[in-house]
């Protein structure tokens, strides 16, 4: 005997009331609107749900999250789809025929507003790639019309015009666009990226030599304080840039900063040196009631500033510094880590990466001792250089002048 389905009269108080199973899921029907359910998880999500036999086969639309989707929207879209039924369509088969004829600025701009914007700090730059590159040549192409061949076409014209590192961007990008749709749109056809190979890349391996880092802390002098604080925040943290500009009171805990959201998805912790607990000194008293070290109030809809790229132009430029990139600041920690004793593993650890990575590789070559305290040492090899440099300047004597008689 089949078991009798669960039926109740749909309301908010009574869907709040509905428990979550205590393993796998459960449907809940609506006595009054044929066709609408109510999926709730053993996880705690409840979901919408249109779900009806149509010409001998169970014919399921998604409707939406409760209590974000009401219980009025989600009867007046089971209703609809009901009509669609009584008129001789498929709501289910219509949905699957739109999503195989999804354009590619469709896709792209769900993949940025269901993925990229609420995971990923890096999304404008997603999107900057997009409008750039992929926009102009494929934006009204359906997704079945995109080829393997036409991935790797754009993939070289790209590498070609812009470089292997902008391509190979891209090509992660398409890729992941397309996983996503096959994942969470059930698109049924092939990733036209999955096969396309990157080009291979080069570690790059620049840092700040020895006789630039005088002439960078000089022009640092001239920056507004708030900049000054970030450039050295990127220098003697080693972080990638995204998160020094996220940077939050809530996540430093004594000489400790535990990034909970990092690139590689897990939260790591980095050391915090005294030159580091300096700067947080100073930015405590200047950011006032905000949760954010480095907070602004100009344009910026996170709240705290954004990549500073004009500043950074300015500032190598006054140094006299060519080929410096504000990455470079982090691979500069590394580098004098390995200078002063640190061990490819302690690097890692200091830098967030997981030991062994190709990204530790490029300061092998610099490694002259045994593992050490490598946040400290490295940073005080980095102020003593300076310092040096100073007293050398202040200790030079002054030219005399030379007058004819």
């Amino acid at each position: 005997m089949a078991k009798k389905p669960n039926r109740i009269a749909f309301s908010k108080r009574n869907l709040e009331a509905v428990r979550p199973p205590a393993s796998g899921r459960v449907y809940w029907y609506d006595e009054r609107t044929p066709g609408l359910c109510l999926l709730a998880t053993a996880a705690g999500a409840k979901v919408f749900y249109w779900y009806k036999w149509v010409a001998g086969e169970p014919q399921r639309v998604r409707i939406g999250p409760f209590p974000e989707v009401t219980v009025e929207t989600a009867r007046k879209r089971a209703s609809r789809e009901n009509g669609k039924v009584a008129e001789g369509g498929n709501p289910a088969a219509e949905r699957r025929e739109s999503r195989e004829g999804m354009t590619v600025a469709e896709l792209f701009a769900y993949w940025l507003e269901s993925y990229a914007k609420p995971r990923k700090k890096t999304w404008k730059e997603d999107e900057r790639l997009y409008t750039k590159f992929i926009e102009p040549r494929w934006a009204d192409r359906r997704l079945s019309q995109i080829a393997e061949e036409d991935v790797e076409a754009l993939h070289a014209e790209i590498g070609d015009e812009n470089g292997r590192f902008q391509a190979n961007r891209v090509l992660e990008l398409v890729r992941a666009a397309f996983t996503r749709a096959r994942k969470k749109l059930k698109w049924k056809g092939a990733n036209p990226a999955e096969y396309v190979e990157a080009f291979p890349e080069e570690s790059r391996d620049r840092f700040l030599q020895r006789s630039e880092l005088p002439r960078f802390f000089k022009a640092l002098e001239q920056e507004p304080a708030l900049t000054r604080d970030f450039f050295l925040m990127l220098l003697f943290t080693g972080a990638r840039r995204a998160n020094v500009q996220a940077m939050r009171w809530d996540e430093i805990e004594g000489t400790v900063w535990r990034i909970p959201q990092t690139k590689s998805g897990k939260p790591i912790r980095l050391p915090l040196v005294p030159e580091a607990q300096v700067i947080l000194e100073t930015r405590r008293a200047a950011a006032g009631d905000s949760p954010w070290v480095f907070p602004t109030r100009r344009g910026s809809g996170s709240g705290h500033v954004q990549e500073p790229k004009r500043a950074w132009q300015n500032l190598i430029k006054r140094a006299g510094i060519s080929d410096l990139r504000m990455h470079d600041l982090r691979r500069s920690l590394g580098s004098y880590a390995a200078e002063t004793g640190a061990s490819l593993p302690v690097i890692a650890k200091l830098l967030g990466h997981e030991a062994g990575s190709r990204a530790t590789q490029v300061y092998a070559r610099m490694q002259l001792g045994p593992a050490m305290e490598a946040a400290t040492r490295a940073t005080a090899e980095i102020t003593a250089i300076v310092a040096a440099a100073n007293r050398q300047e202040t200790d030079q004597p002054e030219a005399k002048e030379v007058c004819e008689q």
